[in-house]
């Protein structure tokens, strides 16, 4: 098919099937909304870039804790990336506070942060701005650990990631950048959109400059570890390696991998300093288009749902980020139950007792307001139109 008849075939998608336009089907969940754990905070701050702050705090959760910032990918919500990803599942098992920016689509149409707009990347200004103010307010008001704040997100949040670890290396001590691009090589649309297509040849001293010139730092820099499929089309896969080669810069490490190995069938390269610490990571997911690798836990749990830019792969990237970030050491303990029965005055019970305190404690609801969810064939309909989709936006430069 034609790029003309791509970009016909998409004016056509805001009455295809009942679907609310686009953004029903590309880079959103097909399925109606679903309750969320998250919820939002106005008033964090003056806010120079406009975006919305949505949280969340497992309940009893000690002070002291980790925070992991999570940056949705375009056309996503921070709930539906929430869900898909299974951050806030793996918040509650192993006990840190999530922050999760959302873009507005005031801001940008594909609701992509804008990783490559100067007036949003730098320190203390539009977007960048926004995130540091509200990881200010998540650290006062839940009195958490300000030395264990991490960041991770997709593709333009990927992106984004890279821009906050280089605008605040002060503030994070260690990001994940799934599906994105090294700091720096963009400057407007033009050339963003040329650096998804083909990965940056820049020299790896000239990319650690990139980042050693956002902001005057002095200090130990952050861990970075780095995600990428190898068939993404949307993002070209050279990023991942120009991501790393950025921040051996930044480190001072070789290029030259020090170990090689194999996680749930993918390869995983490693490198570390001179206290034996990995600082930089890459995982290559063979085969895999543009996304988040999802899978069963080392821990035989599943953290996320498949869905749109959230792919089944056999690994469960939340899992193994959180890892790396240092949080899966301990799981949380369940509450204490109380333990009436064993009180001298009680009655044996003689007949089966409805659990209602076992149920899970009950969710705000997702922003977004519920649609009728989409048959099977309505789905399967969507899933065959994605790439067709990804191609168009990308070649017509509708996809940031």
């Amino acid at each position: 098919m034609s790029l003309a008849k791509n970009i016909e075939f998409l004016s056509h998608l805001p009455r295809l099937n009942g679907f609310n336009g686009l953004a029903a089907v590309y880079g959103r969940s097909l399925a109606p909304a679903v309750d969320s754990p998250l919820v939002e905070t106005t008033g964090f701050g003056s806010n120079p870039g406009a975006l919305k702050m949505y949280s969340f705090v497992p309940e009893g959760l000690p002070h002291g804790s980790a925070l992991v910032v999570v940056l949705h990918g375009c056309g996503q919500t921070a709930a539906g990336y929430d869900l898909g990803a299974g951050w806030s599942t793996l918040a509650r098992h192993y006990g840190f506070a999530l922050l999760l920016p959302e873009q507005q689509g005031a801001n940008n149409a594909n609701t992509c942060f804008n990783w490559f707009n100067p007036g949003d990347i730098k320190r203390g200004k539009g977007e960048a701005g926004s995130i540091r103010q509200m990881i200010a307010r998540m650290v006062v008001d839940h009195k958490l650990d300000p030395r264990r704040i991490y960041i991770t997100g997709l593709s333009a949040g990927g992106a984004m990631t890279s821009v906050m670890l280089a605008a605040y290396p002060d503030v994070f001590a260690a990001g994940a950048i799934v599906a994105g691009l090294p700091f720096g090589i963009a400057t407007n649309l033009r050339e963003a959109l040329g650096g998804m297509m083909q990965a940056s040849s820049r020299p790896a001293n000239e990319l650690g400059d990139l980042v050693r010139g956002a902001w005057k730092h002095h200090g130990p820099w952050p861990k970075v570890s780095v995600w990428h499929g190898s068939a993404d089309r949307t993002v070209n896969p050279g990023n991942a390696d120009a991501i790393v080669r950025q921040w051996l810069d930044v480190h001072g490490l070789p290029e030259t991998p020090m170990a090689t190995t194999t996680v749930d069938g993918y390869p995983r390269e490693v490198w570390w300093n001179a206290d034996g610490e990995t600082v930089v990571e890459s995982y290559t997911i063979t085969g895999m288009a543009h996304g988040t690798p999802l899978g069963v836990a080392a821990n035989d749990e599943r953290y996320g749902e498949a869905g749109a830019f959230l792919i089944e792969a056999g690994i469960s990237s939340s899992y193994h980020i959180a890892n790396f970030f240092g949080l899966t050491e301990r799981a949380r303990r369940p509450a204490p139950v109380a333990r009436e029965a064993a009180k001298p005055a009680a009655k044996p019970v003689t007949k089966p007792v409805a659990r209602e305190a076992a149920k899970p404690i009950p969710l705000p609801r997702a922003t977004p307001s519920r649609q009728a969810a989409p048959s099977r064939s309505m789905r399967g309909r969507a899933r065959e139109i994605s790439d067709v989709i990804t191609r168009a936006l990308t070649a017509a430069g509708l996809m940031k």
